[in-house]
């Protein structure tokens, strides 16, 4: 049952919320100045209960009328019964005369002791608006007005002792500094937070940051950027709301183009992306792996053989064509021109042809030739101590080797070649000749033998030439020694290689041993 039910009363006029009741258990808030009082509602509605005397009403009263409110004991005495009741909707009526010693005055109750509201921190957190009991107006006759003046009067006097409270206010100053700090601290929050795309290898996302710039954005984020990785735009560009940010990172290529090796770097992602960031024109060309091909972080390796045009000359005419071949002799396949025997070509056959390259193939027919051909041998001299100076004795005879070498003879286009040696081998090693060389001094006087005439002797013999041979061989030197002669006196070699000192020491020793015997018609010069 509703207090308007309750206590009699038409709700037309204000809802129990202008008075300090709350709507129903769940409502607990009451304004900035708490709940009201027991004394205060009692007061109000004393009043209102003045305004509308029961005798106003018609019998048909929409409303049924309970017992009295015991809160005034001095109205027990009039019957409910007999009070009329009218409509909600009639007009007021104007409250009936009533004789003191009846009704007593509604707006003068008893004395009560009430204890003073003393508001708590919820009614401080509250917001400062006026309670909901004080909106309407109380109307019906002087008693109304008394009590609207009066109600109106403790108003002012709780916003008077709220305000004049000095600790209400100091706990209303921090509040409000939270409440600044928070409201500025959400624009400062509002105001650094950008909304960004953020695409890493690929990979695009949206996010939200209080970055400065591209690079704190990367930081902050995890995405580690080497020299080799591409930033757009530059890791020192500022940063706004709604920019976005491309990350590609590098991958390592040992890209071997057309033969040569090297190692790139490339940001692209696949094959092709590769080969045209690379530049690398790739229609026609050889791919050693496919154009669709992911390259991973760690790289890869691609080898590419662009097409190129070779022209080849063979058999009196030229054959162009276009090919992405590895070598020569594919090409030359390709072109349709077959090898046959000897046949090559200008350039090494498994080299790479180039663009523009012009190869001439060479159809070669020849033969081999075998040869044996002599070694010389060596000289070798030693010196020998028992030898006068000048003269030198063969100890041993030289002997030429012998070599097996084998020729290859080409002709070239129709056109001999000089022959080209394919092989050596020694059949017979050669001997080398030992001679030994006197350094002995050569003596110049022999007793009984210095005073002839040795130069009339030799001019008569050979007309003086130390290397003089008869026409038999037989005897030679400027005295005409035979060798066993020669060889008897000390002699070595042939006379005719012996210095003429050397020869002359002989002739010397061989007139004191036989006289002038051994020249028969030239010894009568000896004593000229």
């Amino acid at each position: 049952m509703s207090h308007s039910q309750r206590y009699g009363y038409a709700p037309a006029y204000e809802p129990p919320q202008a008075y300090g009741w709350p709507e129903g258990p769940e409502t607990q808030e009451y304004g900035p100045y708490g709940p009201p009082d027991e004394a205060q509602v009692y007061d109000t509605y004393a009043a209102v209960r003045a305004a509308r005397s029961y005798d106003a009403y018609e019998s048909h009263a929409p409303y049924e009328v309970h017992e009295p409110y015991e809160a005034f004991p001095a109205q027990s005495s009039v019957a409910r019964s007999s009070a009329p009741t009218v409509p909600s909707y009639a007009p007021e009526a104007p409250a009936p005369a009533v004789p003191p010693s009846v009704v007593p005055d509604p707006v003068a109750p008893e004395p009560q002791v009430r204890t003073p509201f003393v508001p708590d921190q919820q009614s401080y957190d509250r917001p400062l608006v006026e309670p909901s009991y004080d909106r309407g107006p109380v109307t019906g006759g002087r008693a109304g007005r008394r009590t609207a003046g009066r109600a109106a009067a403790r108003r002012a006097a709780r916003r008077k002792r709220f305000v004049d409270r000095p600790d209400g206010l100091l706990r209303l100053v921090p509040q409000a500094l939270v409440v600044a700090f928070l409201a500025g601290g959400t624009t400062a929050f509002v105001a650094h937070d950008k909304a960004v795309r953020l695409s890493v290898d690929g990979d695009p996302r949206r996010l939200h940051t209080f970055a400065g710039d591209v690079g704190e954005l990367l930081a902050s984020e995890g995405v580690p950027v080497g020299p080799h990785d591409i930033v757009a735009p530059g890791a020192d560009a500022p940063l706004t709301s709604g920019d976005e940010v491309a990350v590609r990172y590098g991958r390592p290529v040992v890209l071997t183009l057309d033969g040569h090796r090297r190692r790139v770097w490339t940001t692209a992602r696949t094959v092709e992306g590769a080969l045209r960031q690379l530049g690398v024109r790739a229609e026609g060309a050889y791919l050693s792996a496919s154009r669709s091909r992911t390259i991973a972080r760690h790289g890869m390796e691609l080898a590419v053989r662009t097409e190129r045009t070779v022209t080849f000359m063979a058999d009196g005419r030229a054959r162009s064509v276009r090919t992405n071949a590895a070598t020569v002799r594919t090409a030359l396949d390709q072109a349709g021109i077959r090898l046959r025997g000897q046949d090559t070509a200008s350039v090494p056959l498994d080299s790479f042809p180039r663009e523009g390259q012009t190869i001439s193939v060479l159809r070669v027919t020849g033969s081999r030739e075998v040869h044996d051909e002599a070694i010389d041998f060596e000289t070798r001299r030693l010196a020998d101590p028992t030898l006068f100076k000048g003269t030198e004795s063969v100890v041993q005879p030289g002997r030429p080797g012998v070599r097996r070498v084998t020729y290859q003879l080409r002709t070239v286009n129709g056109v001999k070649q000089r022959p080209r040696l394919l092989r050596s081998e020694v059949l017979r090693a050669p001997r080398s000749e030992i001679v030994h060389v006197g350094t002995a001094a050569v003596p110049t006087s022999v007793a009984g033998a210095d005073h002839l005439n040795w130069q009339g002797l030799a001019r008569c013999e050979t007309g003086g030439r130390p290397d003089a041979v008869d026409s038999s061989g037989t005897y030679g030197g400027l005295y005409q020694f035979d060798r066993a002669t020669w060889h008897s006196l000390g002699g070595t070699g042939a006379p005719q290689d012996a210095p003429p000192e050397e020869q002359t020491y002989r002739a010397k020793k061989l007139y004191v041993s036989r006289g002038a015997s051994p020249w028969p018609v030239c010894g009568r010069k000896l004593h000229q």
